[in-house]
């Protein structure tokens, strides 16, 4: 492995990766609440810019595989400041979009750089510490990343109130030019060996998710022709069948399937995609419901996710001796209809109710939230050794990104459904939210089967130490 020598400088390095992690989780968030004020804006319903988010997550899953090859070919510095370059240019463009479709493409835009900051800053960590130095590091780096949510949706709120939407986008520029100046001086520029990227699996998966993704924003705004419909599920069948025939005869394939034959992180990994199918649409709901539904303003939105991003972050201590005490088989069944009954919950809202149950619902949502996320991260990559760790952290990591994309996309084509029943639900906005929270928490509930396939003392091996890394 080849690398400049920073000296000194190099002690900073965590703080750049910090940054980068504090920037994506901070646009995750912070766009939720000001959806209404873009479509107000542009002519659209507000139940009708999901494809906004979607096309952001979607575009971060298909290139994660792609930046770790970046990263060792033309080193940590290059690929990283080509990264915030490409990000700060597209939250630009965001920002000056005059239509939907302009909006899309420059999320697009965004993507691509946002995809590729986060896993080399990472990489670049890894390279730069010895392995009893990457617990402190990582747990550094990891505490913007619970910030970025904890302010973003109220950011987002009183930025569209109080300015408007485009300023959402424009505050990522002073703090992308900062980190490539930062970049220049403090990041080593490490490379590694690589092998023949695999241009032809990535182009296989990532039709294959566009194509999913496709049928399911075409029926959650009304394009529900039958004929196209199956064409585009019959194409991403195609192409999945195509690319698991490629895996099996590739050396290095972008995605090694075999991984999915070790048995935790095969369930891991099915539990928390069909988990976040339910609880991956509330931060996409909830400021929605209480614009569009109630009549609340966006900084009102955005602080009632306030509550979940604070508990989420003050619960984590709690989650490995609570694992350790009880298994994963008993957290995961336990928790996962736990935040069942809590999505179900908030169908019970009403206009006339007390913002206090909102706030109350959602700090127990947080809490199980969070001690979910870790649950589940840890036990797919419990039974990893050091020959497999990596592509099954990118596998997870992959998964992840497709989960947020699909759950956000399935809340969306959910409530659809319901509003435009509307003479079965007397057209009321509300019912159509009420009916949607029912939905998830019920999809929610049936996740739960999958970690009754877990043996009692399954990542029993796990020490606390590693449990939190792996968190």
């Amino acid at each position: 492995m080849q690398k400049e020598s920073f000296g000194e400088k190099e002690k900073y390095l965590p703080w750049i990766a910090a940054m980068a992690i504090f920037m994506q989780s901070l646009d995750g968030t912070i766009l939720n609440t000001s959806l209404p004020s873009i479509a107000k804006d542009m002519n659209y319903s507000p139940l009708e810019m999901q494809s906004i988010i979607v096309s952001y997550t979607l575009t971060l899953a298909i290139l994660i595989p792609l930046s770790g090859w970046l990263s060792d070919k033309f080193g940590t510095k290059r690929t990283f400041t080509f990264a915030l370059a490409v990000f700060t240019l597209g939250s630009l463009f965001c920002a000056i979009s005059p239509s939907l479709s302009t909006l899309i493409i420059s999320r697009i835009i965004q993507a691509i750089g946002g995809s590729m900051m986060v896993p080399v800053a990472r990489l670049a960590i890894l390279y730069k510490y010895p392995k009893n130095e990457l617990l402190r590091v990582i747990n550094f780096m990891t505490i913007p990343g619970l910030i970025g949510p904890v302010i973003g949706p109220s950011l987002g709120g009183w930025l569209s109130d109080n300015l408007s939407w485009h300023w959402v986008f424009l505050v990522n520029l002073p703090i992308g030019i900062a980190g490539i100046y930062l970049t220049q001086k403090v990041m080593p520029n490490f490379k590694n060996t690589v092998s023949k990227f695999d241009t032809t699996g990535l182009i296989y998966f990532s039709l294959t998710i566009v194509l999913i993704t496709l049928v399911m924003e075409l029926t959650s705004v009304g394009i529900t022709s039958f004929t196209m419909i199956l064409i585009f599920v019959a194409l991403a069948m195609i192409c999945f069948l195509l690319y698991v025939r490629h895996s099996k005869r590739t050396k290095a394939p972008i995605i090694d399937l075999k991984l999915l034959e070790i048995r935790t992180l095969r369930i891991g990994l099915s539990g928390s995609l069909f988990t976040r199918l339910g609880i991956g649409g509330i931060p996409f709901l909830l400021p929605l419901m209480l614009q569009v539904g109630f009549g609340y303003s966006a900084s009102t939105a955005g602080l009632m996710l306030l509550p979940s991003a604070v508990t989420t972050v003050l619960i984590k201590p709690w989650v490995v001796p609570l694992v350790k005490r009880l298994g994963y088989k008993k957290v995961l069944v336990s928790n996962t209809l736990i935040l069942a009954t809590i999505i179900g919950m908030f169908s019970l809202a009403t206009s006339q109710t007390p913002l206090l149950y909102m706030i109350i619902l959602m700090i127990f949502y947080g809490a199980f939230n969070s001690i979910q996320m870790a649950s589940m991260n840890t036990i797919s990559l419990s039974d990893l050794d050091n020959d497999n760790a990596s592509a099954g952290n990118s596998l997870l990591a992959i998964m992840q990104q497709l989960s947020i994309s699909f759950g956000i996309s399935v809340a969306a084509l959910i409530l659809s459904y319901f509003k435009d029943a509307g003479n079965f639900f007397h057209g009321e906005t509300a019912n159509a939210f009420k009916y949607t929270f029912i939905s998830l928490g019920a999809i929610t509930a049936l996740s739960s089967l999958i970690f009754f396939r877990l043996k009692n003392n399954d990542g029993h091996l796990l020490s606390g130490n590693e449990q939190k890394r792996s968190a």
